[in-house]
């Protein structure tokens, strides 16, 4: 990363150093998420180790006060950006009453918060796209000056419903962005054995609509990236598709087992990229990320991880009698 290349995008000092909190938290929150579930405490862990630049870079190029996401299950680093706290992401690990995803009703990373505009997921993989296609129309309809922002992996992008979507906001001209977090598998399916075109972005064309492929790892080019498809959306020029290419650090899940598809050589070697060691070193040569300031930052996410983590440990479950809320009309 060239230096500087922050304020040549527009971004202050302490917007670059807030985004590289945000991934560090996000990072922080999940290593604490896997030492729960091996200890036992909360049943299940879907991971987002790799594509926090991805996440968060996207997100810092939006307005977080009005625009919409449509997460994803591994986007704990769209979803903090936006305004979820830790304490919120713990209710859910440990399926507790106050979990605003479902009242601890789902599985974590069905991520949904009204007053964030966070968009409810299902586990069906890839049904949040004719949503924000459908935000998107809503937007135009209503003259707001908003757009949606959709992210799924590419193995979504062989679903009908990325085709459906793609293909009735590039008509309408809606203000729509679909990204790709191309972290290379598909729980074990690798990507050459999922698409033939060389990149997922090259599929924007037969939607009319901009396709460009940037590295997942530098959240600076995402930030670019989605800035410019967001402008495009906002001036009524349509939607955008964008792939962010990074790697799944983790297994799929905590129930998965890596080692039967892949290398450890290979893991390895992708953890060289981690946009934390990267991005972190570029911090670091701009002079923002000091040593004194590196700090701080490791102690406060510590105090506040441990906190989520105690609160929601010792937070109620929902009540038997609850069971039906919601299901049937009273």
């Amino acid at each position: 990363m060239s230096k500087n290349r922050h304020e040549k995008l527009g971004l202050s000092d302490e917007q670059v150093l807030d985004m590289y909190r945000t991934m560090l938290l996000a990072r922080k929150i999940d290593e604490r998420m896997w030492l729960l579930n091996r200890s036992g405490k909360i049943p299940f862990v879907i991971s987002c180790q790799g594509q926090e630049a991805a996440q968060v870079g996207a997100s810092y190029a939006l307005n977080l006060e009005e625009d919409y996401a449509l997460p994803y299950y591994r986007d704990m680093g769209i979803v903090l950006s936006f305004g979820m706290t830790p304490r919120e992401l713990m209710l859910s690990a440990f399926a507790k009453a106050e979990d605003p995803n479902s009242g601890g009703r789902q599985m974590p990373g069905h991520f949904g918060q009204k007053k964030n505009r966070i968009v409810t997921g299902s586990s069906p993989v890839t049904t949040q796209v004719p949503h924000a296609v459908g935000i998107g129309l809503a937007a135009k309809m209503e003259n707001k000056n908003i757009v949606s922002l959709v992210t799924f992996g590419e193995g979504s992008s062989n679903q009908g419903d990325f085709h459906e979507g793609a293909n009735f906001a590039g008509v309408h001209k809606l203000p729509v962005i679909f990204m790709v977090e191309n972290n290379k598998y598909a729980i074990s399916v690798p990507v050459e054995k999922q698409i033939a075109c060389e990149k997922v972005s090259d599929r924007a064309i037969g939607y009319g609509m901009p396709g460009e492929t940037v590295d997942g790892n530098d959240p600076l080019a995402v930030f670019e990236a989605v800035k410019k498809a967001a402008d495009r959306g906002r001036n009524g020029d349509g939607p955008s598709l964008i792939e962010a290419v990074s790697y799944r650090l983790t297994p799929h899940s905590s129930d998965d087992d890596d080692r039967t598809y892949r290398e450890k050589d290979e893991v390895d070697e992708a953890k060289k990229k981690d946009s934390l060691i990267t991005f972190g070193n570029y911090l670091r040569e701009t002079g923002i990320l000091t040593t004194e300031r590196e700090k701080d930052l490791e102690q406060e996410l510590k105090d506040i991880i441990n906190d989520a983590t105690d609160y929601a440990e010792e937070a109620p479950y929902a009540s038997p009698e609850s069971l039906m809320d919601f299901v049937y009309e009273e």
